[in-house]
Order: C-alpha cells, then sequence, then structure tokens
C-alpha cells in the first residue's frame, strides 16, 4: 500500500464548513461563504460582473444532496504490478471467459488500470491497519495492533476503512481460514467457476484474480461465467434507490419462488438482459401447476391401481415388461427424454441454461403432459397393481424431476419425495441424486418416428375440425395411404379415436378430391364426413358469410371508383379502404375454395 500525502490546502471540513484556514469565513457553511465572496469581491470592486453559468453537480445517490469534492490522504494499492499476472492468466486460457466477448472487456481494463484508492471515510468496515505516532510522526502498518511506536509515543489509528471491494478481493481465500494453511484451502482453492454479472467484472472478477494470484500463487477459479442483468420494464437496471426493484418475497408469494426462478432463467440468454415481466412469472406458474396437476393425476389413477409409487433411479433406467408387448408410447417417450437428456447437459455444460429451460419446458407440457399422458389414459386400469407399464411411466417422471430440478427445485423436490417413498437407499434429497446422463441404448428412433407420423394425423383431423368448424362430437373419416400411417393408425386407432375424436376407416391408395374436410401430407390423405344435415347448415352459413362479404366488398370498390371522394379524401384513408378491399378478396376467395370443396 502506498499513503499519498497530498497538500493540506482544503478550506472545508467534514460538515462542508469553512475550516480555520478560511481566515474571517470560517465556520460558515459553504453555500453561505461563496455568497459572501462575491458580495466582498462587489464591495472591493474586484468584480467586473456577475452572470449564471451551467455546470455539472455530482449528487449522492442516498441523499440527492451535492457531492463536494475535498483533498484528503488516502491508502492506494499499487495495481500496475498484480495487473500483468492477471492479464496473463487469461491470455494462457488458464481464465476463460463466457461470453468470450467479457475477455476482450476485461483486458480494456486492465490495460488501462490505475492504482486503486482503497480508502473510505464510513463509519463502518475494515480499518485500514495503519497507525501514525503522535511524536515522531512515524506510520506504522502490523497486523496486530502494535502497542506503542518506537520512539516511544502514543500512536493513533488511520479512521479510514478499506474499500468494499477491497474486502472482497480477498473472499476466495480469506474465509477458507488464510493466512494458514487449512484443509478448506487445500480442497476448495482454486474452485472450478465464478458466475456474477458484467457490472461487477472488474469491480470484483478482476480484483480477486489478481489477490489470488499475489497471495495464493493461483487463479482462484478457472472460468467466469457472465449472466445477465435483471432489469424492468423501461430495460433500467433495478436498483433500491431508484426504487424500480421488486421485492422477492412478494413476487415469490404471489407466483411461486420455482416460476420466479424459472422465467429468470428462461429470459437469461449470454449477452441479453432479462425484462421482468409479472405476465412471464404468470405463464410459468402455469407452469408448475401443470407439472403439479400431471403429477396429482398420476397418483390418483396410481392408487386406484392399488400399487405404490416406485422409481428406481437413473441406474436402472430401462424399458420393463416384454420387448415385444412395449407400448409404442413408451418406447417414444424413453426415447425422446433419452434425447432431452442428452442436449440438456450439453446446454448446462456451454452455460446455456435458458436453452435447457427451453428444451425440459417443451418436453413436459408437451411430450409428457399433452401427449404420454394423454395416451397412457387408456391404459389405466383399476386394480392393475404396478404393470410394467406403470413402471415405465413413473421411471419416466422420476427421470424428468431430476432433469427439472436445478431450475424448479422446490416443486421437484416435493413430488421427487412421494414418489420415491418406498425406494430403498435412496438419497435423502432430490438434490443428491445423481444428474441423468444420455444412454445410447435408450436411442428408439423408429418409436419416434411412427409417434411423430400419429401426431401428424391427429393434428390433420384436429385442424380440419377447427377450420370447416365442425360438430365436436365424434366424427368418422377415411384415412388414405401407401405407407407407414396405415400401419401405425391400424396399431393405434384407440389413440386416434380419444385423441382426435374421430373413428377411421383405413384405405390402402390415395384419397380422390372430396369430402367434407380433406388434408392431404406425403404420408397420408385425410377425409372428414359430417351428416348431410349439418354440412348443409355448415354450407348455408358459409354462403350467407361470402354474400356479406362481397357486399361489404363492392361498397368499397364503388368509393375507390369515385372520382370526387378521391379528390377530398385524406391519403391514410384511402389507403385503409384500399388494404380492407384486399382482405375481403382474401377472405371471399378461401370460403370459395371451400364451398366448392364442398
Amino acid at each position: 500500500g502506498i499513503r499519498h500525502n497530498l497538500p493540506q490546502v482544503d478550506v472545508m471540513d467534514e460538515q462542508a464548513r469553512m475550516n480555520e484556514k478560511a481566515g474571517k469565513y470560517a465556520g460558515q457553511d459553504r453555500m453561505e461563504a461563496r455568497r459572501q465572496i462575491v458580495n466582498d469581491l462587489k464591495a472591493l470592486g474586484l468584480l467586473e460582473k456577475v452572470e449564471p453559468h451551467v455546470v455539472p453537480l455530482g449528487r449522492c445517490q442516498r441523499c440527492r444532496t451535492v457531492v463536494e469534492p475535498r483533498i484528503s490522504m488516502q491508502w492506494f494499492v499499487k495495481i500496475a504490478p498484480l495487473a500483468q499476472p492477471a492479464r496473463q492468466a487469461v491470455r494462457d486460457g488458464r481464465i476463460q471467459f463466457t461470453p468470450e466477448n467479457y475477455a476482450r472487456d476485461y483486458f480494456n481494463w486492465m490495460e488501462k488500470v490505475y492504482d486503486w484508492c482503497i480508502s473510505r471515510q464510513l463509519w463502518w468496515g475494515h480499518r485500514i491497519p495503519a497507525w501514525y505516532c503522535q511524536a515522531c510522526g512515524q506510520t506504522i502498518v502490523a497486523r496486530e495492533d502494535p502497542a506503542s511506536c518506537p520512539c516511544g509515543g502514543a500512536l493513533e489509528r488511520d479512521p479510514d476503512v478499506l474499500d468494499t471491494w477491497f474486502s472482497s478481493a480477498l473472499w476466495p481465500f480469506s474465509t477458507m481460514g488464510w493466512p494458514d494453511k487449512t484443509e478448506d484451502l487445500r480442497v476448495f482453492y482454486p474452485t472450478s467457476l465464478m458466475i456474477t454479472g458484467f457490472d461487477i467484472l472488474f469491480f470484483w472478477v478482476a480484483r480477486m484474480i489478481m489477490m489470488g494470484l499475489e497471495f495464493m500463487g493461483d487463479a482462484p477459479f478457472r472460468q467466469v461465467y457472465i449472466h445477465a442483468l435483471v432489469r424492468d420494464a423501461e430495460k433500467q437496471k433495478m436498483s433500491k434507490t431508484r426504487g424500480n426493484s421488486v421485492d422477492p418475497l412478494d413476487v415469490a408469494e404471489t407466483y411461486g419462488t420455482d416460476a420466479v426462478r424459472f422465467a429468470l432463467v428462461v429470459g437469461a440468454s449470454p449477452g441479453t438482459d432479462v425484462i421482468f415481466s409479472e405476465e412471464r412469472l404468470a405463464d410459468y406458474r402455469a407452469f408448475a401447476n401443470k407439472i403439479w396437476n400431471a403429477a396429482r393425476f398420476i397418483f390418483l389413477n396410481l392408487e386406484k391401481a392399488g400399487a405404490e409409487p416406485w422409481a428406481p433411479g437413473d441406474s436402472e433406467f430401462r424399458l420393463r415388461g416384454d420387448p415385444l408387448q412395449v407400448p409404442l408410447e413408451d418406447r417414444w417417450l424413453f426415447s425422446r427424454l433419452n434425447s432431452v437428456t442428452e442436449q440438456a447437459n450439453r446446454a448446462i455444460e456451454q452455460f446455456r441454461y435458458h436453452e435447457a429451460a427451453h428444451l425440459l419446458y417443451h418436453f413436459l407440457w408437451d411430450d409428457f403432459c399433452d401427449w404420454y399422458i394423454e395416451m397412457k389414459k387408456l391404459r389405466f386400469r383399476d386394480g392393475s397393481g404396478l404393470t410394467p407399464e406403470w413402471r415405465n411411466l413413473l421411471a419416466a417422471f422420476e427421470r424428468t424431476l431430476r432433469l427439472l430440478h436445478p431450475l424448479m427445485p422446490f416443486l421437484t423436490e416435493e413430488l421427487w419425495q412421494r414418489l420415491t417413498v418406498n425406494v430403498k437407499d435412496r438419497p435423502k434429497s432430490i438434490a443428491l441424486a445423481s444428474y441423468p446422463q444420455y444412454d445410447v441404448h435408450a436411442v428408439d428412433l423408429e418409436a419416434e418416428q411412427q409417434v411423430a407420423l400419429l401426431q401428424s394425423i391427429i393434428r390433420a383431423a384436429r385442424n380440419l375440425r377447427a377450420e370447416m368448424k365442425l360438430d365436436q362430437k365424434q366424427m368418422e373419416g377415411t384415412l388414405f395411404s401407401k405407407g407407414a400411417a396405415l400401419e401405425i393408425a391400424r396399431g393405434q386407432e384407440d389413440v386416434i379415436r380419444r385423441l382426435a375424436n374421430v373413428k377411421l376407416e383405413l384405405v390402402e391408395g390415395a384419397a380422390a378430391n372430396h369430402g367434407a374436410a380433406h388434408a392431404s401430407t406425403t404420408e397420408f390423405d385425410l377425409v372428414l364426413r359430417a351428416p348431410a344435415a349439418e354440412m348443409e347448415a355448415r354450407r348455408q352459413r358459409l354462403a350467407k358469410e361470402k354474400a356479406q362479404l362481397e357486399k361489404a366488398r363492392d361498397s368499397s370498390s364503388r368509393q375507390l371508383e369515385n372520382q370526387e371522394f378521391l379528390s377530398k379524401a385524406p391519403p391514410a384513408v384511402i389507403a385503409s379502404i384500399r388494404q380492407k378491399l384486399a382482405q375481403y378478396d382474401a377472405q371471399i376467395a378461401k370460403l370459395g375454395q371451400t364451398l366448392e370443396q364442398m
């Protein structure tokens, strides 16, 4: 450390009042003294004129009063000898930044670094270990409080405290017994990963690196992940001082801690900030509810089946039952879950936590809840006991909970404890269970392709219903195909009937262009039929709608043909009419095609 002794020419005390060096102005507030000085200059005839002048004034962030510059003695750390090895540690790869562009910011700071003032005039903090002899003026710096100066004079300790960041820079090793060579230091220094925001890259990260290399001979961590900042709707950094922050206890109480946590992770893609949105929190509260309701449905049906909760753990992630009798949905889900496991692990390893969150969100909501559980409903039987199908479902659910746990720890812990209550030698917490890993033996591309085709058939039927606004009661239809779609439909007729609410006749070959609703893909042609009375009523409604659109179109066309109207109407009004006319033409053409098909 270096103590900078500056000449004491300051005429203000710590309360911004004039001190004894201010002569006749001593004791006055600095604002009062400034006005008095101007008056004295006028009285002496030394002031040519007075004119207003706008200057930038620094203000305290907390109380907003004007900050007055004041010369005083400060302690500094000479940074150049510390910065050079810290720069080299990043250049030679001992420390890596993610995203990589922050290494450039790090170098920009470290190559232009100034000596570091570590003195702070605060009423609390770590006192600077410096004492001044009242007799000889000697400065003593020591770890332990000295009794007196060698000259025998009394000592007075420096009233300043250390800069908070100076103390924080020592954190990686000072918290583990340093300067003693403790077991904690041996085990935990250096650590592997430092996660922080970009706004303290130099304040904290760079200073920890410098101090670690200086005092420990090694960098305190190997990787630095720079995460996003949470900002308000105006993209301002949240701050208690600004008053634009939110109380985490309030939002957690309203939306659930897991929903808040998940929403922040999803929005935290590298290089961008998280814009806080209560709408997003509500979306992920719905996601948490979806998982909870799926679990409740599973446990209720498990109870009806007369079976106890069961989960095998990661070491036994395999399909149960006769390989030739395993349901298609089990083969498909295990393969999909295995693929998601691989992608989630890779995303986490690459610090792309938002990608892992997106993967698990869509797997749980779409694959597990909207498809797998719905298909499984056909298999549930009261009093069936713990069948191989039940074992497959529970094994997949337990593995999914472990995948999701880092993102939603409270919900997954609660459900996992209920699911594994009868498992022997289970860990005390899901946090202590192994994180799922990719298993090449769980890959079943054939099952994934077959279910994808089955989903295409069901979606086509649902879309036709919606487009044609057909009755939601069960309908009949025909599926034409020359390929695998026919075989899939034969083996999954009950699934199609339940999920698409349609009973299909299966025909080998291509469909003629007929029927109430007709959809074609490269794999199949699907025709839905409705009763003649319903089709006629539907045709009449569409014809009436088409006639109304034609009437509106003709009215707009007449307006655009009226030269007097065109000469007086504002351009914006004319443009709006032309846009409406184009919309009418498109809607009329679509209705015409539908009516022709009917």
